[in-house]
């Protein structure tokens, strides 16, 4: 084994999945050398996701969902910021989400919880607007919400890390941290031990599973199935009562359940079902089209379902960067922000008082 003296950088961040890798790249923006330890493993929730960028639907109280429109808002001058780096295009669909009435009840819930900054839509302004709805009832629109393609995001920025002369990108998995007050030790399978300035722990739904890791203990994966469809009936990213569908270029995506089942990452005949059916629910058409796949990622969730970000207040060589949720992909570039301003010292622009590691 070898010492912990021996290998060493300015900043190791653990994991390389989307949150990863956004806060590696931001970090090497700044100047700052970084060691990105990570491995592939069944059941990641970065490729697996649909990629929703959803905070008017999929809302929470007080700062946190401030926290989650400007993440979304972050969304088109980071693409274009990849786009610049890669010559990658990564799709993004800004046109907005229709939460779809399929009944009576559904109408008055819609008009209950609407956001000042959405709009309902009658069943004949529904059915202009995407003529594949025109079964239901009418929609609350929600603009600016959408989607990204989280897979071409992922795989333009293990380009970029992969490009960088900052990032070092090592395959491993973190066995174990020790964080002390001006530097921590983290120690791989392959028995590797290094020391850093700072550890950044974006690890997904196995953070939690790392010794030393002590406000991540809380966060635990959570499946979700999915399925894909042949074509795209639908310009808009949908909700319904069960499920939502989302677009994306030549196919659609459905989803998906929510599964205590540990990291299981297999997908069910029951699972697979119960998502077919909430997206036929959504969008009729879909059910005589051809299912061309399943899957099912492990998100990483935390008790209340908002992340934990920041420095730990007693060990503060550690920062937090996990237990995402369900908003992993949307929050991927602004936490890559916000950990690089944590890192450096740059005063904050968001309020992260709700996302304070030792709330647990």
């Amino acid at each position: 084994m070898r010492g912990a003296d021996d290998l060493s950088g300015d900043v190791i961040v653990v994991g390389a999945g989307l949150i990863g890798l956004t806060t590696a790249v931001a970090l090497a923006e700044r100047g700052i050398s970084v060691t990105l330890i990570g491995q592939h493993r069944p059941g990641e929730a970065s490729p697996a996701a649909a990629g929703m960028l959803a905070p008017s639907v999929e809302r929470v109280a007080g700062p946190a969902h401030d926290f989650g429109i400007a993440a979304r808002d972050r969304y088109p001058s980071y693409v274009e910021f990849i786009a610049e780096r890669t010559g990658i295009a990564v799709p993004l669909n800004r046109l907005g989400i229709l939460q779809v009435a399929v009944g009576a009840k559904g109408i008055k819930g819609l008009k209950k919880t609407a956001l000042p900054t959405s709009r309902w839509l009658d069943s004949k302004e529904l059915h202009e607007l995407e003529p594949a709805l025109s079964h239901a009832l009418g929609a609350m629109f929600n603009p600016d919400d959408g989607a990204v393609d989280n897979v071409v995001l992922l795989d333009a920025l293990q380009r970029m890390a992969s490009a960088s002369e900052r990032i070092e990108s090592v395959e491993d998995i973190v066995t174990s941290i020790d964080p002390q007050t001006d530097s921590c030790i983290v120690t791989t399978k392959s028995l590797a031990s290094r020391r850093a300035d700072r550890v950044v722990l974006a690890a997904g739904a196995w953070v939690g599973q790392i010794p030393g890791a002590r406000f991540a203990r809380v966060v635990a994966p959570a499946r979700g199935q999915l399925v894909s469809y042949s074509g795209s009936p639908l310009r808009h990213v949908a909700y319904g009562p069960r499920g939502y569908v989302v677009p994306r270029g030549d196919h659609t995506i459905g989803g998906t359940t929510m599964e205590n089942v540990g990291f299981d990452a297999a997908t069910t005949t029951e699972g697979v079902k119960k998502v077919r059916a909430a997206s036929e629910e959504i969008c009729p058409p879909l059910a005589a089209a051809e299912r061309t796949s399943a899957w099912a990622g492990l998100r990483p969730v935390t008790p209340d379902m908002l992340p934990i970000l920041g420095i730990d207040p007693e060990r503060p060589s550690l920062i937090y960067a996990c237990g995402h949720s369900r908003n992993g992909v949307l929050m991927a570039p602004l936490t890559g922000d916000i950990i690089a301003d944590l890192v450096t010292g740059t005063p904050l622009s968001r309020d992260l008082a709700q996302f304070r590691p030792e709330r647990f």
